[in-house]
């Protein structure tokens, strides 16, 4: 295992961030005078390990080559899923002639906020693992795993439906339709529940192999430890800040900017 390797950073850009409800992709929107995607690579900048990003932006991504950013970049083109547009990356990364024992750094697009120290720790915890290293927090809220029941519709949702006969209504609740309202079945122990976060550090040519795995077997992963995770692999969890949030809702925005902001403040 190779304990000084070189290190490769890559951000994925090419999703929409249809939890957003954004009319531009996420990873454009405007954050303290410039996009998540702008924030995100400087982020990485911080790091002395890190001098140059490959970014994988969608096909049709006619934004990011029109922006500066904080580290000499360029690009592959993405896939549908997140897992393609990784292993697009990590070919593009491969083709250009780096060794399968380095360590590609995997950052999110919409986690503008992550500190230095947290960037290096975990590239420091994946130069002593065979296959990497990822942040992550300590679920540190109650969980509950719920259950969904279908309501039929009040009397008073069908008042102004005067075209229907109010028995046939009563009678027929699957005509109009129902309401799912969500239930708390039991409170999930927490004790080893993390919350994964980006950046994620992986051996190149392990996380080639685990991706050449997910597209062999149409396997649904939402990243990419969890590839690892599948064939069993130790992938190492470090413990990441809280501050290093991810921009999912339009709420988010508000936490970011004063996140950022204090983070401005203290390290001028």
């Amino acid at each position: 295992m190779n304990n000084t390797p070189h290190i490769h950073a890559m951000i994925v850009a090419a999703g929409r961030g249809s939890r957003f409800g954004a009319s531009i992709a996420k990873q454009y929107t405007m954050l303290q005078g410039q996009t998540l995607l702008q924030h995100s690579v400087a982020r990485l900048a911080t790091s002395n390990y890190i001098d140059k990003c490959l970014l994988v932006i969608a096909a049709d991504d006619d934004t990011a080559q029109t922006l500066s950013f904080a580290l000499p970049v360029h690009y592959a083109r993405g896939g549908a899923e997140r897992w393609q547009s990784v292993q697009a990356g990590v070919n593009a990364i491969i083709n250009a002639g780096a060794d399968e024992s380095d360590l590609v750094v995997i950052q999110d697009a919409a986690r503008p906020a992550v500190p230095v120290y947290d960037i290096n720790a975990v590239i420091q915890a994946a130069m002593r693992e065979p296959y990497g290293a990822i942040l992550a927090t300590p679920v540190a809220d109650t969980l509950k795993q719920s259950y969904i029941v279908n309501v039929a519709l009040p009397n008073q949702a069908f008042e102004s439906d005067s075209h229907l006969n109010v028995r046939t209504k009563f009678n027929n609740p699957q005509r109009i339709g129902a309401v799912p309202h969500t239930y708390a079945q039991k409170t999930i122990d927490r004790s080893h529940m993390w919350q994964a976060q980006t950046p994620q550090v992986f051996r190149l040519g392990q996380l080639k192999n685990v991706l050449t795995y997910v597209a062999q077997h149409n396997l649904a992963i939402t990243d990419e430890a969890s590839a690892f995770e599948y064939l069993e692999l130790p992938i190492r969890l470090v413990t990441g800040s809280r501050q290093n949030i991810k921009l999912t809702y339009p709420d988010d925005a508000i936490l970011l900017s004063a996140i950022l902001t204090a983070q401005c403040s203290s390290h001028p």
